[in-house]
């Protein structure tokens, strides 16, 4: 990905939705020809020349120390993601460029797999970094029927949400869940802007959804391992489940979403139809059988 386009178009967006009076700015007068702040105000809230700002914007980060981008982050008023998104877009601009390369696969090791398994009463499902299905415990197919078919490849969440229809069913607030997947994928576009990988899923999504465009971009940067996601299941109806992503230091690549539901709620009942639904059948104790009376013998000579 170009980095000097994405930073351009990233602090643009930026400044465009910081007003002078939230900058803490005193305005006089005349009509704004612009959205938010001018680059001259981000200068001046930065402490930095108009001309030495101008040339960041233009996306030339290069050389940009740490205190100048600390500046900018309080300038700008960024969040977390968005500070780690403008200094990961620093280094790929001051450091050497690694080359452009496919990534491996991402594997699911056992240990990740044996604990899911173990996790019955809990829908949990491993993910790569991009979003695709690595492995999952039986609950956790359940309650994402469309993402695991059981003829086919799992599908990638981010082709599911904007590719997929069934999932403007499945997510009553779509909007919300698909722009969160945008987010995230911005964040990985600039931690590694030669994810090729990455280009070639953004380029898809970019080219068959207007919705996916328009959002990408915004430029716009979160973060999101835990929340609440609302549901509607094709087999037990609609359900609210708050949502836990993890990361182990074994598999730094690897996102565990675990699904819980508030004790006591609609939602815990249709978890628990859900489990129901998927539990294997209790086979028959073979001691069980031998503990019950057998039938008495025969008389033959009342046969």
């Amino acid at each position: 990905m170009d980095t000097r386009h994405e930073v351009q178009e990233f602090l643009t967006a930026l400044r465009g939705r910081i007003t002078p009076e939230k900058a803490g700015l005193t305005v006089f007068g005349g009509e704004r020809r612009v959205p938010g702040l001018r680059r001259e105000e981000v200068a001046q809230l930065a402490g930095v020349s108009t001309a030495y700002y101008t040339r960041m914007e233009r996306g030339d980060l290069g050389g940009v120390s740490e205190s100048v981008l600390y500046a900018l982050v309080n300038a700008l008023q960024l969040t977390d993601a968005e500070s780690q998104h403008l200094f990961d877009l620093a280094r790929a601009a001051t450091g050497t460029r690694r080359p452009t390369r496919t990534k491996p696969d991402t594997r699911l090791s056992p240990q990740i797999t044996q604990l899911m398994e173990t996790m019955r009463d809990v829908p949990a499902v491993a993910l790569s970094k991009l979003g695709d299905p690595l492995g999952s415990n039986t609950l956790g197919r359940a309650l994402f029927p469309h993402l695991f078919p059981a003829d086919a490849a799992p599908l990638n969440t981010a082709r599911y949400l904007f590719l997929d229809p069934r999932s403007r069913d499945f997510y009553p607030e779509w909007d919300t869940v698909a722009r969160e997947s945008v987010s995230a994928m911005r964040l990985l576009a600039g931690h590694d802007p030669s994810d090729r990988q990455l280009a070639a899923l953004v380029g898809e999504l970019a080219t068959r959804s207007t919705e996916f465009r328009t959002w990408w971009g915004s430029h716009t940067v979160r973060t999101h391992t835990t929340g609440t996601k609302r549901i509607t299941h094709p087999v037990v109806g609609d359900m609210a489940l708050s949502y836990q992503t993890l990361t182990t230091q074994s598999a730094p690549n690897v996102r565990l979403a675990t699904y819980l539901a508030e004790i006591g709620s609609p939602s815990a009942d249709a978890l628990d139809l859900l489990r129901s639904w998927t539990a294997d059948p209790v086979p028959a104790d073979p001691l069980s059988r031998a503990a019950e009376p057998s039938a008495p013998p025969k008389d033959p000579d009342r046969a």
